[in-house]
C-alpha cells in the first residue's frame, strides 16, 4: 500500500475575480500534483497536505500567475478569494495574527459577499437573469423566463449537479410562490443562454446552474418584508466534518395581487424548508445530501373588477361581479444523495440519486356577471367620464377540478479524468417519471340570456338571437381527461477538453455528445422506444494582442426529448410518440475588457442562430403552456446579444443590456408566423450607485423594456388567422438601502448590535412608473352586435415595500 493512503489533508476554496470583480472561469489551480480549475462563476477547491507547508500555484491564459504559500491542519477548510491582474505575477502567504484570525498579505483579498449578492429592487436569481440580454419574461410575478426564442419548459436548472423540477399545474404567476433556488444558500451561479457542453441536460435553450455553499463557521441570516421572510442557519460541527446549511422561507403576494384591478379575498400561504448536509468522509470521500419541502397554497376569492380600456375618443369600461372561490395546492418534496470519491489525483466519480414529487390541485368554481359599457369621452360635458349606454351584458361560469401526482426518480453515475493534459468527462443516468393526471375543465358562457356555443362547433345555426337554436347546449371550453403514464429514461454522455496553444494566441477547446433513450407507456396508443444522439463543441480564442479580446464559438445538435407536458395536447389526452425537437445551434461570441473614465469594464456580445425541426407547437396565456403534442413544424430563431457592464459609479458595478430576436415557426407549410416568444427588443438596465457624503445609503434601480410579444388572442383562435402582440412591457423597481452594519463599519457597538455582523433597512418602489403592463387579455362576447372585445389584464401597479435584512 502506498504512503499516500495515510496522508492527511486539508482544503482551500475560494472565488477567484479580475480587475473588474468579474468572476475568472477556467484557471488552473495546482499543489503538490494535484490539479483543478475554476468554474465559470470563478468558483474553485482544491486538497492540499496538512501539517506541511505547500505552494498552490495560479494561471490562466490572460492573467498573470499567482503563487500562494499555505500551512494547514488536518481536515482544515480555508477560504482564499483572489483578484488576479494581467499586470504583475503576486505572491502571497497565509499567516496567524496574534488573535489566532488567517489573512493574507501579498495579495489583494476581496469579500466574497461581493459576488454573492444580487442587486436590484428584487431579490433572486431569476431576476438577475431577467436584466440579461436574450432572457425574457413579461411577467413580474413569476420566476419563469424564456431565452432567445424558446419557452419556459426548455431551461434546465441543477442545484450541486442535481437537476431541479417546478410544479405542473400552474397556469398564472401569482400562484407560483417561491422558486426552488434559496437566494441565502447560493454559493456560484452559472448560466448559459446556449451552446453549452454535453454535460449538461437535454434542453434547448438554456442551463442555469447553482452551487450552494459549504460553511465553515456558524452563521446566521434572516429578512423580513411586507412581502414575507426567511431565514438561513449555517453549522459545522467540532471535528470539521460535517457542516449544514438550512434555509426557511415565507412568503405572501397579497401585497402585490391587491394591486391589480380585480378585488379580492386572497390568502396565500407560500412556505419551504430546505437543507444541504456536507459529510467529509475522508480526503478522498466526501457525501452530501440535499432536501426541500414546500407547500404553496392558493385561495382566491374574486370579488369585483373594473378595467377601464380603450382610446380617448372611444373609452370604455368593464365591470364584473363575481361569486365562487378557487381553492389551488402544490405540494412538493425533494431529496437527493451525492457522493463524490477521489480514486486518485487524475480520476474522480460521482453517484447521485434523487427523488421529486409532487401533489397538485386546481379546484375553482367561479360565476361572473359582466358589463360591458361605453363612456361619455366628450371634455367639460356634465357626463364626462360617465357611462352612457351598456355594449352588452352577459355571464360566465368557470369550474375545474383537476389533479395530478408526479414521482420522479433519478440515479446517475459521472466520472472525471485528467489524461496527457486533457479533460475527460462522461456520465450515464436512468430516470423513471411516474405521473398521475386527472383533468376535468369546462367553461359556459351565457350573453343576454342565450348559451353561447364554441365557435370550434360545426352547428347548423349560429344566428343567434335572430333565429332560435334549438340544439344541444355544449360547453364554450371541454376538456376531460385521466391519464396514468410511466416514462422511462436512459441517458449518457461523454466530453472531452483541452487547453493549448495557436501560434501565440490561447486556445480551449472541447467537444462531446449526448445519447438518450425513452418509452412511454400506459396510454392509449402504444409508446415507441425513442433514441437520440446530438454532438457539441465549443472554441475560445485569445489573440495575443494589446486589447484585452477573446473569442469564441459554440454549437451542435440540441434535442428535447418531451416531457410529460409536451405529451399531453389541449383536449388532456396523452400521444406517446411525440419525438424529440430538434434544435442546431450556432454561437459567435467576443469578450472585449477595457477602460473608460480610468475604470473597468467589459462588452460582452453574442450573435446566434437556432434551426428547430420537429417542432411541438403551443400557446402561451399567462404561464400555461398547452402543446399540440405533434411534430408538424419547423422553426428558427435568429439574433444578437449585447451586454455592457464595469463602474458606472466608482466602486459598483452596473451593466446595461440589449437583446435583438426573432423567432418564426411553420406548422405544415402554411408559411412562417411569430412564435408565441417573438420578443423582438429588449433593453435592461440594473444600476447600483450610493450618496457620496453617505455612503451607507444605496441605491439599485431595475429597469426593464420589452416589446410586444404575440399573444392576447383566444385561446381557441387559429394562430394563422390572429396575430396580435400585446403592447410593450417597461417596468421599473427601485430600492434605497441604509446600511448601519456591513464588513467596512470600523465602529464597536457594546449593545444589541454588537451581534449583528451585517444590519441593513431598506424602502422597495416596484413599478415605480405605474405602469400598465397586460399579460393577457380577457375576451367578452355579445351575441347581438357579433361583436368580441378585448380586455387587457393588467399586472400590478405601483407597490411599496420595506425590508429588514440581518447577518449574525
Amino acid at each position: 500500500m502506498s504512503n499516500t493512503s495515510f496522508a492527511q489533508f486539508a482544503s482551500v476554496r475560494g472565488v477567484i475575480l479580475d480587475a473588474n470583480n468579474k468572476a475568472v472561469g477556467n484557471v488552473n489551480i495546482s499543489c503538490s500534483g494535484v490539479r483543478t480549475q475554476s468554474n465559470a462563476t470563478g468558483f474553485y477547491q482544491i486538497k492540499i497536505p496538512a501539517n506541511q507547508k505547500e505552494t498552490i500555484v495560479f494561471t490562466h491564459i490572460s492573467l498573470k500567475k499567482a503563487t500562494l504559500f499555505v500551512n494547514l491542519k488536518e481536515n482544515e477548510s480555508q477560504e482564499f478569494n483572489l483578484v488576479m491582474n494581467d499586470q504583475q505575477e503576486q505572491m502571497g502567504e497565509i499567516i496567524v495574527t496574534t488573535n489566532n484570525k488567517k489573512q493574507v498579505q501579498g495579495i489583494t483579498v476581496i469579500d466574497p459577499e461581493m459576488i454573492r449578492k444580487i442587486p436590484g429592487a428584487n431579490a433572486g436569481i431569476e431576476s438577475v437573469l431577467k436584466s440579461l440580454p436574450g432572457v425574457n419574461s413579461n411577467n413580474e410575478l413569476s420566476t419563469q423566463y424564456a431565452v432567445r426564442g424558446g419557452n419556459y419548459d426548455e431551461n434546465l436548472v441543477y442545484v450541486n449537479e442535481i437537476e431541479i423540477y417546478r410544479p405542473f399545474l400552474i397556469r398564472s404567476g401569482q400562484q407560483e410562490g417561491l422558486s426552488f433556488t434559496n437566494t441565502d444558500l447560493v454559493q456560484n451561479v452559472e448560466f448559459s443562454a446556449g451552446g453549452f457542453q454535453a454535460k449538461f441536460g437535454d434542453k434547448l435553450s438554456s442551463v442555469l446552474d447553482i452551487t450552494y455553499r459549504k460553511p465553515t463557521q456558524f452563521a446566521a441570516a434572516f429578512e423580513a418584508s411586507f412581502l414575507g421572510g426567511s431565514l438561513a442557519v449555517d453549522a459545522v460541527s467540532t471535528n470539521k466534518k460535517w457542516s449544514a446549511i438550512t434555509g426557511v422561507r415565507y412568503r405572501n403576494n397579497s401585497l402585490l395581487v391587491n394591486s391589480q384591478d380585480t378585488q379580492t379575498n386572497y390568502k396565500p400561504q407560500f412556505a419551504d424548508v430546505q437543507t444541504n448536509i456536507n459529510y467529509q468522509a475522508s480526503a478522498k470521500w466526501h457525501w452530501s445530501f440535499l432536501g426541500n419541502i414546500s407547500q404553496n397554497k392558493y385561495d382566491y376569492q374574486p370579488l369585483t373588477r373594473q378595467t377601464r380600456f380603450g382610446t380617448g375618443d372611444n373609452p370604455m369600461v368593464l365591470n364584473v361581479y363575481y361569486e365562487g372561490q378557487e381553492k389551488d395546492r402544490y405540494d412538493t418534496y425533494f431529496g437527493a444523495f451525492k457522493t463524490t470519491y477521489k480514486a486518485s489525483e487524475k480520476l474522480t466519480f460521482k453517484f447521485i440519486g434523487s427523488i421529486f414529487h409532487t401533489l397538485e390541485q386546481e379546484y375553482f368554481d367561479i360565476f361572473a356577471q359582466y358589463r360591458l359599457d361605453a363612456v361619455d369621452p366628450t371634455v367639460g360635458s356634465d357626463s364626462f367620464g360617465t357611462v352612457s349606454y351598456s355594449e352588452g351584458i352577459g355571464s360566465q361560469l368557470n369550474h375545474a377540478r383537476n389533479d395530478l401526482d408526479a414521482l420522479i426518480v433519478n440515479t446517475e453515475i459521472k466520472g472525471f479524468y485528467d489524461w496527457k493534459k486533457s479533460q475527460l468527462e462522461w456520465g450515464v443516468k436512468y430516470t423513471r417519471e411516474s405521473i398521475r393526471d386527472r383533468v376535468v375543465e369546462w367553461e359556459v358562457i351565457d350573453s343576454a340570456g342565450f348559451a353561447i356555443n364554441p365557435p370550434i362547433l360545426n352547428v347548423l345555426n349560429k344566428d343567434e338571437p335572430y333565429t332560435t337554436y334549438s340544439g344541444p347546449l355544449t360547453p364554450y371550453q371541454n376538456v376531460r381527461a385521466t391519464n396514468f403514464n410511466t416514462i422511462n429514461r436512459f441517458s449518457a454522455y461523454g466530453q472531452w477538453s483541452r487547453k493549448t496553444y495557436l501560434g501565440q494566441a490561447e486556445l480551449w477547446m472541447n467537444a462531446g455528445a449526448r445519447m438518450q433513450s425513452w418509452v412511454v407507456d400506459g396510454a392509449t396508443e402504444k409508446g415507441n422506444s425513442q433514441f437520440t444522439v446530438s454532438p457539441r463543441a465549443q472554441l475560445a480564442l485569445k489573440p495575443a494582442w494589446e486589447k484585452d479580446m477573446v473569442f469564441r464559438v459554440s454549437g451542435g445538435l440540441y434535442q428535447q426529448p418531451p416531457f410529460y407536458r409536451e405529451l399531453r395536447d389541449a383536449d388532456g389526452l396523452v400521444h406517446p410518440n411525440v419525438q424529440a425537437q430538434k434544435s442546431i445551434h450556432f454561437v459567435v461570441g467576443n469578450d472585449y475588457s477595457f477602460k473608460m473614465w480610468d475604470r473597468p469594464f467589459k462588452l460582452v456580445s453574442e450573435m446566434y442562430y437556432k434551426s428547430l425541426s420537429n417542432v411541438n407547437t403551443y400557446t402561451i396565456e399567462n404561464v400555461r403552456i398547452r402543446y399540440a403534442a405533434t411534430n408538424l413544424a419547423k422553426a428558427y430563431a435568429q439574433g444578437l446579444d449585447l451586454r455592457l457592464n464595469g463602474e458606472f459609479v466608482a466602486g459598483t458595478e452596473s451593466w446595461l443590456s440589449f437583446g435583438y430576436l426573432k423567432t418564426e415557426e411553420n406548422s405544415q407549410d402554411k408559411g412562417y408566423i411569430a412564435r408565441p416568444t417573438d420578443q423582438r427588443l429588449k433593453f435592461g438596465m440594473l444600476f447600483q450607485d450610493y450618496m457620496p457624503n453617505i455612503p451607507s445609503v444605496k441605491l439599485y434601480l431595475n429597469l426593464v423594456y420589452n416589446t410586444g410579444l404575440p399573444g392576447g388572442s383566444p385561446s381557441y383562435a387559429d394562430p394563422y388567422l390572429y396575430q396580435n402582440r400585446l403592447k410593450d412591457y417597461r417596468r421599473v423597481d427601485v430600492g434605497f438601502s441604509k446600511v448601519f452594519i456591513d464588513s467596512n463599519t470600523t465602529k464597536k457597538y457594546n449593545n444589541w448590535l454588537g451581534y449583528f455582523k451585517e444590519l441593513s433597512v431598506g424602502l422597495e418602489i416596484f413599478n415605480l412608473f405605474n405602469n400598465q403592463n397586460a399579460i393577457t387579455n380577457t375576451w367578452v362576447r355579445d351575441v347581438y352586435s357579433k361583436n368580441e372585445y378585448a380586455i387587457p389584464n393588467y399586472m400590478t401597479t405601483r407597490v411599496f415595500n420595506i425590508k429588514l435584512s440581518a447577518k449574525l
